[in-house]
Protein backbone atom coordinates (compact mmCIF):
# COMPACT_ATOMS: atom_id res chain seq x y z
CA UNK A 1 0.00 0.00 0.00
CA UNK A 2 1.32 3.66 -0.94
CA UNK A 3 1.75 5.66 1.77
CA UNK A 4 -0.53 8.25 0.58
CA UNK A 5 -3.65 5.74 1.67
CA UNK A 6 -2.03 6.02 5.03
CA UNK A 7 -3.81 7.47 7.66
CA UNK A 8 -2.73 10.00 10.23
CA UNK A 9 -2.61 9.06 13.97
CA UNK A 10 -4.63 12.15 16.08
CA UNK A 11 -4.72 12.77 19.36
CA UNK A 12 -8.63 12.88 19.56
CA UNK A 13 -9.83 10.25 16.27
CA UNK A 14 -13.55 10.24 15.15
CA UNK A 15 -13.12 6.49 14.32
CA UNK A 16 -14.97 4.16 17.02
CA UNK A 17 -17.98 6.99 18.00
CA UNK A 18 -21.12 4.64 18.10
CA UNK A 19 -24.30 6.38 19.13
CA UNK A 20 -25.13 9.50 21.08
CA UNK A 21 -23.78 8.91 23.97
CA UNK A 22 -20.64 7.93 23.00
CA UNK A 23 -20.17 11.08 20.79
CA UNK A 24 -21.10 13.09 23.84
CA UNK A 25 -18.86 11.38 26.11
CA UNK A 26 -15.59 11.41 23.61
CA UNK A 27 -16.33 15.20 22.61
CA UNK A 28 -16.71 16.63 26.73
CA UNK A 29 -13.48 14.50 27.90
CA UNK A 30 -11.55 15.61 24.80
CA UNK A 31 -12.81 19.45 25.54
CA UNK A 32 -12.10 18.99 29.48
CA UNK A 33 -8.67 17.61 28.66
CA UNK A 34 -7.54 20.42 26.48
CA UNK A 35 -8.46 23.32 29.10
CA UNK A 36 -5.89 21.76 31.70
CA UNK A 37 -3.67 20.99 28.76
CA UNK A 38 -3.26 24.57 27.18
CA UNK A 39 -3.49 26.96 29.90
CA UNK A 40 -4.27 29.88 27.45
CA UNK A 41 -6.97 28.07 26.13
CA UNK A 42 -8.70 27.02 29.81
CA UNK A 43 -8.22 30.91 30.48
CA UNK A 44 -10.51 31.64 27.47
CA UNK A 45 -13.14 29.88 28.08
CA UNK A 46 -13.45 30.09 31.86
CA UNK A 47 -12.27 33.81 32.46
CA UNK A 48 -15.88 35.04 31.05
CA UNK A 49 -17.78 32.56 33.24
CA UNK A 50 -16.11 34.82 36.34
CA UNK A 51 -13.39 32.38 36.94
CA UNK A 52 -10.01 33.58 38.67
CA UNK A 53 -7.20 33.47 36.57
CA UNK A 54 -5.59 29.87 38.18
CA UNK A 55 -4.79 26.48 37.87
CA UNK A 56 -7.86 24.67 35.91
CA UNK A 57 -8.56 20.80 37.12
CA UNK A 58 -11.55 19.04 35.02
CA UNK A 59 -13.19 15.86 35.64
CA UNK A 60 -15.84 13.48 34.19
CA UNK A 61 -19.08 12.15 35.07
CA UNK A 62 -18.56 12.88 38.90
CA UNK A 63 -21.64 11.19 41.05
CA UNK A 64 -23.37 13.39 43.16
CA UNK A 65 -26.06 12.23 45.41
CA UNK A 66 -29.57 14.24 45.48
CA UNK A 67 -32.55 13.04 47.73
CA UNK A 68 -32.73 9.33 47.07
CA UNK A 69 -30.97 8.80 43.63
CA UNK A 70 -27.33 10.34 42.23
CA UNK A 71 -27.06 11.76 39.24
CA UNK A 72 -23.73 12.32 37.16
CA UNK A 73 -23.38 15.94 35.24
CA UNK A 74 -20.58 15.01 32.27
CA UNK A 75 -17.86 17.24 33.66
CA UNK A 76 -16.76 19.32 36.62
CA UNK A 77 -14.27 22.69 36.35
CA UNK A 78 -12.00 23.42 39.14
CA UNK A 79 -10.01 26.56 38.99
CA UNK A 80 -8.05 27.30 42.48
CA UNK A 81 -5.88 30.64 42.76
CA UNK A 82 -4.21 31.27 46.10
CA UNK A 83 -6.89 30.24 48.66
CA UNK A 84 -9.80 30.98 46.30
CA UNK A 85 -11.21 27.84 44.57
CA UNK A 86 -14.89 28.10 41.52
CA UNK A 87 -16.22 25.41 40.48
CA UNK A 88 -18.74 24.48 38.01
CA UNK A 89 -20.74 21.40 36.42
CA UNK A 90 -20.61 20.76 33.35
CA UNK A 91 -23.71 19.46 31.12
CA UNK A 92 -22.90 18.82 27.37
CA UNK A 93 -25.23 17.46 24.37
CA UNK A 94 -23.84 16.97 21.06
CA UNK A 95 -25.07 16.54 17.29
CA UNK A 96 -29.25 17.49 17.38
CA UNK A 97 -29.66 16.75 21.05
CA UNK A 98 -31.55 19.37 23.37
CA UNK A 99 -30.56 20.41 27.01
CA UNK A 100 -33.45 18.95 29.18
CA UNK A 101 -34.49 21.31 31.80
CA UNK A 102 -35.49 18.96 34.42
CA UNK A 103 -31.95 17.50 34.28
CA UNK A 104 -30.36 20.92 34.54
CA UNK A 105 -32.63 21.93 37.39
CA UNK A 106 -31.40 18.66 39.66
CA UNK A 107 -27.89 19.85 38.95
CA UNK A 108 -28.13 23.51 40.15
CA UNK A 109 -29.75 21.61 42.87
CA UNK A 110 -26.31 19.88 43.52
CA UNK A 111 -24.52 22.86 42.81
CA UNK A 112 -26.48 24.89 45.69
CA UNK A 113 -26.20 21.77 48.23
CA UNK A 114 -22.22 21.65 47.39
CA UNK A 115 -22.07 25.06 47.38
CA UNK A 116 -20.54 25.03 43.84
CA UNK A 117 -20.07 29.09 41.76
CA UNK A 118 -21.94 27.44 38.29
CA UNK A 119 -23.60 25.30 36.10
CA UNK A 120 -22.10 25.24 32.38
CA UNK A 121 -23.95 23.67 29.09
CA UNK A 122 -22.59 22.70 26.01
CA UNK A 123 -24.59 22.16 22.87
CA UNK A 124 -25.38 23.21 19.22
CA UNK A 125 -28.31 25.50 20.74
CA UNK A 126 -26.85 29.44 19.62
CA UNK A 127 -28.67 31.84 21.92
CA UNK A 128 -30.47 34.07 20.74
CA UNK A 129 -29.20 36.75 22.60
CA UNK A 130 -25.86 36.67 24.75
CA UNK A 131 -25.94 36.14 27.97
CA UNK A 132 -29.19 34.43 27.63
CA UNK A 133 -29.60 30.86 28.24
CA UNK A 134 -31.84 28.75 25.37
CA UNK A 135 -33.42 26.43 27.72
CA UNK A 136 -35.78 27.86 30.17
CA UNK A 137 -35.31 26.79 34.20
CA UNK A 138 -36.91 27.45 37.52
CA UNK A 139 -35.64 31.39 38.30
CA UNK A 140 -35.45 30.56 41.81
CA UNK A 141 -32.70 27.88 41.31
CA UNK A 142 -30.69 31.08 40.18
CA UNK A 143 -30.35 33.03 43.41
CA UNK A 144 -26.77 30.94 44.51
CA UNK A 145 -25.71 29.56 41.54
CA UNK A 146 -24.60 31.19 37.84
CA UNK A 147 -25.86 29.46 34.64
CA UNK A 148 -24.32 29.72 31.62
CA UNK A 149 -24.17 28.57 28.30
CA UNK A 150 -21.23 27.70 25.18
CA UNK A 151 -22.09 26.50 21.67
CA UNK A 152 -20.36 23.92 19.97
CA UNK A 153 -19.29 26.86 17.63
CA UNK A 154 -18.52 29.38 20.36
CA UNK A 155 -15.71 26.66 21.85
CA UNK A 156 -14.18 25.89 18.28
CA UNK A 157 -14.11 29.87 17.82
CA UNK A 158 -12.89 30.07 20.90
CA UNK A 159 -9.77 28.06 20.43
CA UNK A 160 -9.19 28.97 16.71
CA UNK A 161 -9.08 32.65 17.95
CA UNK A 162 -6.58 31.54 20.51
CA UNK A 163 -4.07 29.11 18.44
CA UNK A 164 -4.30 31.26 15.18
CA UNK A 165 -4.45 35.03 16.41
CA UNK A 166 -4.02 35.03 20.20
CA UNK A 167 -1.21 32.28 20.22
CA UNK A 168 -0.31 29.28 22.71
CA UNK A 169 3.35 29.66 24.66
CA UNK A 170 4.49 26.52 24.33
CA UNK A 171 4.48 24.36 20.76
CA UNK A 172 3.20 21.20 21.98
CA UNK A 173 0.31 22.69 23.87
CA UNK A 174 -0.31 24.48 20.42
CA UNK A 175 -0.36 21.34 18.94
CA UNK A 176 -3.00 19.78 21.26
CA UNK A 177 -5.44 22.87 20.87
CA UNK A 178 -4.95 22.18 17.02
CA UNK A 179 -5.56 18.59 17.26
CA UNK A 180 -9.05 19.39 19.29
CA UNK A 181 -10.21 22.05 16.59
CA UNK A 182 -9.16 19.15 14.37
CA UNK A 183 -11.66 17.07 15.95
CA UNK A 184 -14.85 19.63 16.50
CA UNK A 185 -14.34 20.50 12.63
CA UNK A 186 -14.94 17.00 11.82
CA UNK A 187 -19.44 16.28 11.50
CA UNK A 188 -18.91 12.73 13.55
CA UNK A 189 -17.52 14.58 16.38
CA UNK A 190 -21.11 16.03 16.74
CA UNK A 191 -20.10 19.41 17.18
CA UNK A 192 -22.27 21.24 14.30
CA UNK A 193 -23.11 24.42 12.48
CA UNK A 194 -26.25 25.85 12.69
CA UNK A 195 -27.97 24.09 9.39
CA UNK A 196 -32.19 24.81 10.16
CA UNK A 197 -34.14 27.59 10.77
CA UNK A 198 -36.54 25.34 12.16
CA UNK A 199 -40.18 23.74 12.03
CA UNK A 200 -41.71 27.19 11.55
CA UNK A 201 -39.80 28.69 8.79
CA UNK A 202 -41.73 27.65 5.75
CA UNK A 203 -45.33 28.44 7.48
CA UNK A 204 -44.52 31.63 8.48
CA UNK A 205 -42.35 32.36 5.09
CA UNK A 206 -45.80 31.30 2.81
CA UNK A 207 -48.18 33.52 5.62
CA UNK A 208 -45.91 36.45 4.82
CA UNK A 209 -46.11 36.00 0.97
CA UNK A 210 -49.98 35.89 1.15
CA UNK A 211 -49.80 38.63 3.47
CA UNK A 212 -52.15 36.26 6.61
CA UNK A 213 -49.15 36.70 9.30
CA UNK A 214 -50.20 37.07 12.82
CA UNK A 215 -48.23 37.73 15.87
CA UNK A 216 -49.83 34.57 17.54
CA UNK A 217 -49.25 32.47 14.56
CA UNK A 218 -47.50 28.99 16.00
CA UNK A 219 -43.77 28.74 15.13
CA UNK A 220 -43.24 32.84 14.55
CA UNK A 221 -41.32 32.89 17.53
CA UNK A 222 -39.35 30.37 16.56
CA UNK A 223 -38.33 31.48 13.03
CA UNK A 224 -37.03 35.57 15.23
CA UNK A 225 -35.10 32.85 17.90
CA UNK A 226 -33.37 31.54 14.88
CA UNK A 227 -32.65 34.57 13.22
CA UNK A 228 -30.54 35.66 16.21
CA UNK A 229 -29.01 32.66 16.54
CA UNK A 230 -27.56 33.12 12.81
CA UNK A 231 -26.53 36.09 13.07
CA UNK A 232 -24.85 34.95 16.22
CA UNK A 233 -23.58 32.21 14.30
CA UNK A 234 -22.13 34.48 11.15
CA UNK A 235 -20.55 36.82 13.87
CA UNK A 236 -18.68 33.78 15.61
CA UNK A 237 -17.87 32.73 11.91
CA UNK A 238 -16.18 36.16 10.22
CA UNK A 239 -14.76 36.73 13.59
CA UNK A 240 -12.82 33.25 13.93
CA UNK A 241 -11.66 34.05 10.38
CA UNK A 242 -10.91 37.90 10.81
CA UNK A 243 -8.72 36.98 14.48
CA UNK A 244 -11.23 39.60 16.55
CA UNK A 245 -14.40 39.49 18.31
CA UNK A 246 -17.23 40.05 16.12
CA UNK A 247 -20.53 40.16 18.46
CA UNK A 248 -24.26 41.05 17.33
CA UNK A 249 -25.14 44.78 18.27
CA UNK A 250 -28.07 45.52 21.26
CA UNK A 251 -28.97 48.08 22.91
CA UNK A 252 -28.55 47.81 26.92
CA UNK A 253 -32.33 47.56 26.66
CA UNK A 254 -32.22 44.57 24.65
CA UNK A 255 -29.37 42.99 26.67
CA UNK A 256 -31.32 43.00 29.24
CA UNK A 257 -34.60 42.75 28.59
CA UNK A 258 -34.05 40.33 25.60
CA UNK A 259 -38.25 39.75 25.20
CA UNK A 260 -38.12 43.32 24.07
CA UNK A 261 -35.96 42.22 20.97
CA UNK A 262 -37.90 38.97 20.38
CA UNK A 263 -40.78 41.57 19.84
CA UNK A 264 -39.36 43.80 18.06
CA UNK A 265 -38.64 41.07 15.22
CA UNK A 266 -41.87 39.57 15.33
CA UNK A 267 -43.67 43.47 15.10
CA UNK A 268 -41.21 43.82 11.90
CA UNK A 269 -42.59 40.46 10.33
CA UNK A 270 -46.06 40.75 10.74
CA UNK A 271 -45.49 44.77 9.78
CA UNK A 272 -43.44 44.78 6.71
CA UNK A 273 -41.83 40.77 6.21
CA UNK A 274 -38.20 42.11 7.24
CA UNK A 275 -36.16 40.48 9.59
CA UNK A 276 -33.01 42.74 10.69
CA UNK A 277 -29.86 43.47 12.70
CA UNK A 278 -26.62 45.06 12.48
CA UNK A 279 -23.07 43.33 14.02
CA UNK A 280 -20.27 45.29 15.02
CA UNK A 281 -16.71 44.64 13.56
CA UNK A 282 -13.84 46.10 15.76
CA UNK A 283 -11.92 48.22 13.94
CA UNK A 284 -14.65 49.13 10.89
CA UNK A 285 -16.14 52.80 10.35
CA UNK A 286 -19.37 51.56 11.57
CA UNK A 287 -21.67 48.27 12.44
CA UNK A 288 -22.95 46.25 9.40
CA UNK A 289 -26.31 46.31 9.26
CA UNK A 290 -28.49 43.27 7.73
CA UNK A 291 -31.72 43.28 6.79
CA UNK A 292 -33.63 40.25 4.61
CA UNK A 293 -37.00 41.07 3.39
CA UNK A 294 -38.66 37.95 3.01
CA UNK A 295 -41.92 39.38 0.83
CA UNK A 296 -39.34 40.77 -1.89
CA UNK A 297 -36.76 37.86 -1.18
CA UNK A 298 -34.14 40.24 -0.74
CA UNK A 299 -31.49 40.76 1.64
CA UNK A 300 -29.55 43.87 2.18
CA UNK A 301 -26.23 44.81 3.93
CA UNK A 302 -25.43 48.37 4.33
CA UNK A 303 -23.27 50.19 6.17
CA UNK A 304 -23.12 54.53 7.29
CA UNK A 305 -19.96 56.01 6.93
CA UNK A 306 -19.60 60.07 8.13
CA UNK A 307 -18.48 61.95 5.34
CA UNK A 308 -15.47 64.32 5.57
CA UNK A 309 -16.09 68.04 7.22
CA UNK A 310 -13.79 69.88 4.78
CA UNK A 311 -13.72 70.40 1.08
CA UNK A 312 -16.97 70.97 -1.42
CA UNK A 313 -19.36 68.79 -1.62
CA UNK A 314 -17.81 66.88 -4.97
CA UNK A 315 -14.71 66.82 -3.43
CA UNK A 316 -16.41 64.55 -0.35
CA UNK A 317 -17.93 62.20 -3.09
CA UNK A 318 -14.43 61.53 -4.56
CA UNK A 319 -12.88 60.74 -1.16
CA UNK A 320 -15.85 57.89 -0.62
CA UNK A 321 -15.56 56.81 -4.44
CA UNK A 322 -11.65 56.52 -3.80
CA UNK A 323 -12.16 53.41 -0.95
CA UNK A 324 -14.43 51.71 -3.26
CA UNK A 325 -12.32 51.57 -6.71
CA UNK A 326 -12.24 47.26 -6.06
CA UNK A 327 -16.32 47.45 -5.23
CA UNK A 328 -19.06 46.27 -7.47
CA UNK A 329 -20.69 48.80 -9.80
CA UNK A 330 -24.28 47.76 -8.55
CA UNK A 331 -23.80 48.67 -4.92
CA UNK A 332 -26.26 51.45 -3.84
CA UNK A 333 -24.61 54.58 -2.50
CA UNK A 334 -26.67 57.69 -0.62
CA UNK A 335 -26.08 60.73 0.87
CA UNK A 336 -27.09 62.98 3.47
CA UNK A 337 -27.20 66.84 4.18
CA UNK A 338 -26.49 68.17 7.06
CA UNK A 339 -29.87 68.77 9.08
CA UNK A 340 -31.94 67.02 6.90
CA UNK A 341 -34.77 64.46 7.34
CA UNK A 342 -35.45 61.63 5.28
CA UNK A 343 -34.10 59.62 2.57
CA UNK A 344 -31.14 61.27 0.37
CA UNK A 345 -29.50 61.36 -2.81
CA UNK A 346 -29.12 58.12 -4.13
CA UNK A 347 -27.23 56.54 -7.37
CA UNK A 348 -25.44 53.05 -8.00
CA UNK A 349 -21.53 53.14 -7.67
CA UNK A 350 -21.69 53.27 -11.36
CA UNK A 351 -23.28 56.39 -11.88
CA UNK A 352 -21.38 57.76 -8.78
CA UNK A 353 -17.67 57.08 -10.66
CA UNK A 354 -18.48 58.41 -13.99
CA UNK A 355 -20.02 61.65 -12.09
CA UNK A 356 -19.69 62.03 -8.35
CA UNK A 357 -21.98 65.40 -8.49
CA UNK A 358 -25.20 63.32 -8.67
CA UNK A 359 -25.23 62.74 -4.95
CA UNK A 360 -25.24 66.39 -4.62
CA UNK A 361 -28.72 68.19 -4.57
CA UNK A 362 -27.64 71.43 -3.37
CA UNK A 363 -24.03 72.32 -3.45
CA UNK A 364 -24.49 75.18 -0.52
CA UNK A 365 -25.59 72.45 1.41
CA UNK A 366 -22.86 70.30 3.54
CA UNK A 367 -22.93 66.45 3.44
CA UNK A 368 -22.84 65.09 6.74
CA UNK A 369 -22.71 61.14 5.58
CA UNK A 370 -23.10 58.31 3.11
CA UNK A 371 -24.63 54.98 3.37
CA UNK A 372 -23.08 52.12 1.01
CA UNK A 373 -25.37 49.50 -0.13
CA UNK A 374 -25.37 45.76 -1.21
CA UNK A 375 -28.29 43.77 -2.53
CA UNK A 376 -28.66 40.05 -2.52
CA UNK A 377 -31.43 37.12 -3.70
CA UNK A 378 -32.38 35.71 -0.10
CA UNK A 379 -32.51 31.82 -0.28
CA UNK A 380 -36.05 30.45 0.94
CA UNK A 381 -35.17 26.76 1.57
CA UNK A 382 -34.97 25.73 5.77
CA UNK A 383 -32.01 23.90 5.61
CA UNK A 384 -28.52 24.31 4.41
CA UNK A 385 -26.82 24.26 0.69
CA UNK A 386 -28.08 26.10 -2.42
CA UNK A 387 -31.33 27.75 -2.49
CA UNK A 388 -30.93 28.51 1.43
CA UNK A 389 -31.55 31.01 3.51
CA UNK A 390 -28.71 30.53 5.91
CA UNK A 391 -26.25 30.46 2.91
CA UNK A 392 -27.59 33.46 1.82
CA UNK A 393 -27.27 35.04 5.17
CA UNK A 394 -23.78 33.69 5.49
CA UNK A 395 -22.29 34.51 1.50
CA UNK A 396 -23.90 38.13 1.73
CA UNK A 397 -22.36 39.16 5.03
CA UNK A 398 -19.17 37.36 4.21
CA UNK A 399 -19.32 39.51 0.62
CA UNK A 400 -20.10 43.06 1.64
CA UNK A 401 -17.22 42.43 4.70
CA UNK A 402 -14.14 41.24 1.75
CA UNK A 403 -15.97 43.94 -0.88
CA UNK A 404 -16.52 46.64 0.87
CA UNK A 405 -16.65 47.28 4.66
CA UNK A 406 -13.01 46.09 5.14
CA UNK A 407 -11.76 48.95 2.63
CA UNK A 408 -13.51 51.66 4.29
CA UNK A 409 -11.61 54.57 6.33
CA UNK A 410 -13.32 57.09 8.67
CA UNK A 411 -11.86 60.94 7.52
CA UNK A 412 -9.39 62.40 9.69
CA UNK A 413 -8.65 66.08 9.38
CA UNK A 414 -5.02 66.96 8.22
CA UNK A 415 -2.59 68.53 10.66
CA UNK A 416 -1.92 72.18 10.64
CA UNK A 417 1.35 73.15 8.77
CA UNK A 418 3.98 75.71 9.87
CA UNK A 419 3.65 78.99 8.08
CA UNK A 420 7.19 79.23 6.11
CA UNK A 421 8.12 82.88 6.14
CA UNK A 422 10.12 84.32 3.31
CA UNK A 423 13.56 84.48 4.52
CA UNK A 424 14.96 86.55 1.86
CA UNK A 425 13.21 89.05 2.94
CA UNK A 426 13.39 89.53 6.60
CA UNK A 427 17.02 90.82 8.23
CA UNK A 428 17.77 89.12 11.64
CA UNK A 429 19.31 92.17 12.17
CA UNK A 430 16.10 94.17 11.90
CA UNK A 431 14.31 95.00 15.02
CA UNK A 432 11.09 95.34 12.90
CA UNK A 433 11.53 91.66 11.37
CA UNK A 434 8.00 89.82 11.92
CA UNK A 435 8.01 88.08 15.52
CA UNK A 436 5.79 85.39 15.90
CA UNK A 437 5.12 87.13 19.59
CA UNK A 438 3.92 89.98 17.14
CA UNK A 439 0.36 90.40 16.40
CA UNK A 440 -1.58 90.97 13.30
CA UNK A 441 -1.54 94.64 13.66
CA UNK A 442 1.84 95.26 14.71
CA UNK A 443 3.27 99.08 15.42
CA UNK A 444 4.96 99.85 12.50
CA UNK A 445 5.50 96.57 10.09
CA UNK A 446 3.25 95.17 7.79
CA UNK A 447 2.60 91.68 6.65
CA UNK A 448 4.56 89.93 3.96
CA UNK A 449 2.21 89.88 0.94
CA UNK A 450 2.53 85.47 1.40
CA UNK A 451 1.18 85.74 4.96
CA UNK A 452 -1.49 88.44 4.41
CA UNK A 453 -2.77 85.91 0.97
CA UNK A 454 -2.80 83.37 3.44
CA UNK A 455 -4.50 84.72 6.36
CA UNK A 456 -7.05 85.87 3.80
CA UNK A 457 -8.01 82.41 2.32
CA UNK A 458 -10.93 80.69 3.56
CA UNK A 459 -10.43 77.46 4.92
CA UNK A 460 -12.26 75.56 2.33
CA UNK A 461 -9.72 77.21 -0.08
CA UNK A 462 -6.61 76.34 1.71
CA UNK A 463 -7.80 72.43 2.20
CA UNK A 464 -8.44 72.47 -1.90
CA UNK A 465 -5.08 73.71 -2.61
CA UNK A 466 -3.76 70.80 -0.46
Amino acid sequence: MSQEHWSEARLIPTSGINGAEEQERRATSALLAVMTSVREFGRALTQPLGAPAGRVETYIEVPFQLGDRRVYPDGLIRVQRGQRSWTALVEVKTGTNDLDARQLEDYLDVAREHKHDALLTISNEISAVPGQHPTAVDRKKLKKVALHHLSWTQVLSSAVLQKEHRGVADPDQAWILGELIRYLEHPRSGALELDDMGAGWVPVRTAISSGTLRASDKGLSEVVARFDALLRFSSLQLGRRLGTEVVPVLSRRELAEPALRAQSLVDSLVKDGVLHGAIRIPGAVGPLVFKADLRAQRITCHVDIDAPREGRSTTRVKWLVRQLKAAPESLRVESFVLHARGPGQSELLAAVREDPAVLVVDPTRDLKSFRVEMSAPTGTKRGRGRGAFIDSVLAAIDTFYSEVLQNLKAWSAAPPRLREPDKSAIDPLDSNALSSQDGPEATGTSQPPDVATAASQSPEDVSDER
